[in-house]
């Protein structure tokens, strides 16, 4: 029996960045585009009124913006809530954070190629976030470089982690991949994934982004730990 396709709703103000989406999309045999839009009110309404699995979009809708889309996905209490990934260009270093931090499980650049998108659109669909190679840099470079005090209230939590979870969460906030974590502390893939997935319910946080901002936020970035 085939598995049911990723139903994707694609949203962007430019006809051209709609119809090219589409056109790769369409072309893959586990993805059906359910519907594209220029504006944000008519993707929040395509999110009530259809079962979605991801909706692809820029920030810039007609309407609301891809970004009040995202927050108000968080609020429509929807039985089963598409994920969303967007996709941008210029934005600075601190919206793009904020993005991440309304919900958002993909960030991806009008640079990324078909093959990347596909994979991170599978992959968001199974719960993963995915974060275009540039935009991780950016984003880490910019936290790097925010000398902010350690929140207090995330320090209890802190308290509560092993040694080696703990390193995992400074290897992942440094922005290795789950292999190479695996090579620097000399165990199996399948052993980073098992502590990474403890992380996330030791800490209720819902993916890698998240850790990642979590480590920061911590002050845990402002030791002199390092490779």
């Amino acid at each position: 029996m085939m598995a049911m396709p990723l139903r994707v709703l694609i949203c962007s103000d430019a006809p051209l960045m709609q119809d090219g989406l589409r056109t790769m999309l369409d072309a893959e045999p586990d993805i059906k585009v359910v519907e594209t839009t220029d504006s944000g009110v008519h993707a929040m309404m395509l999110a009530r009124t259809h079962e979605l699995d991801i909706i692809l979009t820029s920030l810039t809708l007609k309407g609301i913006s891809g970004m009040d889309v995202i927050r108000r996905l968080d609020k429509e209490n929807l039985e089963s809530p598409p994920r969303v990934v967007v996709f941008t260009v210029s934005d600075t270093d601190e919206s793009l954070m904020e993005v991440l931090h309304a919900g958002a499980a993909g960030l991806l650049t009008k640079d990324t190629s078909r093959e990347e998108l596909i994979v991170a659109l599978r992959a968001v669909a199974k719960g993963h976030a995915m974060l275009a190679p540039q935009i991780t840099q950016r984003l880490l470079n910019w936290l790097r470089k925010r000398e902010l005090p350690p929140e207090e209230t995330l320090q209890p939590a802190v308290a509560t982690l092993t040694p080696r979870e703990r390193q995992v969460l400074l290897l992942n906030a440094h922005g290795l991949s789950t292999e190479e974590i695996a090579s620097e502390l000399s165990v199996g893939v399948a052993t980073i994934r098992t502590h990474t997935y403890r992380l996330r319910l030791k800490l209720h946080l819902k993916d890698r982004a998240q850790l990642v901002s979590f480590a920061y936020r911590a002050g845990l970035m402002q030791s002199t730990w390092s490779r």
